[in-house]
């Protein structure tokens, strides 16, 4: 009886614990519930309105049927019309569009050759996921009015993907794995490194020095930042090695987005370590934090074919935008500037979450 009474005793010790500590109370219901959404709504292998363009250079009655019959398939959302394919080519290496449909001037009289196809889809294949899409809807069928009978074709639409024709998954995956590994990094450094200080009293050493709450936030993520630049170097160096990755864009503007990334990871992870009271805790949060990184950014499933709400968290979220860096820069050989609105976003993400983790910090012990 003694040894049941001393076990249910510190039992109830660990669950009066867990209801003292409401953060982990809330990490324990939390982190179910958002897999549960995440899950439920966000992950979506059938995948529904991709951006789109088209360039109709036929512009007859068939070709127009054509285009309304894909957009009745919901799987593209025809975001642009443009006039020629090149045109469509400069969208996909910005990352404004994920499949561009090309109808030559001579579509109609394609449509009856039995040895080619009649029109193009033009894919960005550094997402297998999309050019998979592609080639479920490359046989949609034509829908004739004053032809007497249907020739039989292989696929109304040619499928050409674009910047990664050999089609290797290391080349979509290793892009966007270097925010993951950053987020993860930075984030859990900087907060449990904050939070170790409090738990060891490290930090009333600080509060009895003429350091400001923002130098002493400042100089907490600075070297921190050049780490995250070594730890992108090493990831390079083995994607080109191993993976043969290629980097067809500027590597200076790489870094250069890869610090204001670094630097919007290690802000957040300052934000934490204000919020949080243990170690544990921190990596708890970081957690929380990574969860949907790896979900709702585009890593993994195209971002597009996402449910609208899970998008808006999703834009909130820094790995989305580095993503897109990452993939463009890496893969699309486009510019800083070109995805200027990217690298905007990360600078007021980092802006705002310094900010906060400022205001909450105290130079005064509990």
């Amino acid at each position: 009886m003694r040894s049941a009474s001393r076990l249910f005793a510190v039992m109830r010790k660990e669950l009066l614990q867990l209801k003292r500590d409401r953060l982990t109370f809330a990490m324990i219901v939390g982190i179910p519930v958002m897999q549960m959404l995440l899950f439920g709504f966000a992950i979506n292998t059938d995948v529904r309105h991709l951006a789109a363009a088209v360039a109709n250079q036929s512009g007859t009655h068939l070709s127009r049927q054509l285009v309304a019959d894909l957009r009745e398939t919901q799987v593209v959302d025809i975001r642009y019309v443009v006039e020629t394919p090149e045109e469509i080519e400069e969208l996909l290496r910005n990352g404004s569009i994920s499949i561009g449909i090309y109808l030559p001037p001579d579509f109609d009289r394609r449509s009856l050759d039995k040895r080619r196809s009649a029109a193009q889809l033009l894919v960005d294949g550094a997402d297998p996921t999309i050019l998979g899409v592609a080639n479920q809807v490359r046989n949609i069928p034509l829908k004739f009015d004053t032809i007497a009978a249907e020739p039989k074709k292989a696929a109304t639409f040619e499928v050409r993907p674009y910047f990664n024709p050999e089609k290797r998954s290391a080349v979509f995956v290793i892009p966007g794995l270097i925010g993951m590994i950053l987020t993860l990094t930075m984030m859990l450094f900087t907060a449990v490194a904050v939070v170790r200080e409090r738990e060891h009293g490290n930090l009333e050493l600080l509060i009895n020095t003429p350091v400001s709450t923002t130098q002493l936030m400042i100089g907490k993520v600075v070297p921190y930042i050049l780490i995250g630049l070594v730890q992108l170097a090493l990831i390079l160096t083995v994607g080109d090695l191993l993976f043969s990755v290629p980097i067809r864009g500027s590597v200076l503007e790489l870094y250069g987005a890869a610090s204001v990334f670094i630097a919007a990871n290690l802000a957040l992870g300052l934000f934490v370590s204000t919020v949080v009271r243990t170690q544990f805790q921190a990596i708890q949060m970081t957690i929380f934090f990574l969860m949907p990184s790896i979900l709702i950014t585009g890593f993994v499933f195209p971002f597009d074919g996402m449910p609208r709400i899970i998008q808006y968290i999703g834009e909130v979220l820094p790995n989305t935008h580095f993503i897109r860096l990452t993939r463009g820069i890496m893969l699309r050989d486009a510019s800083l500037f070109e995805l200027r609105e990217e690298l905007l976003a990360l600078a007021i993400f980092t802006v705002i979450a310094m900010t906060a983790a400022v205001l909450r910090f105290s130079k005064r012990l509990d």
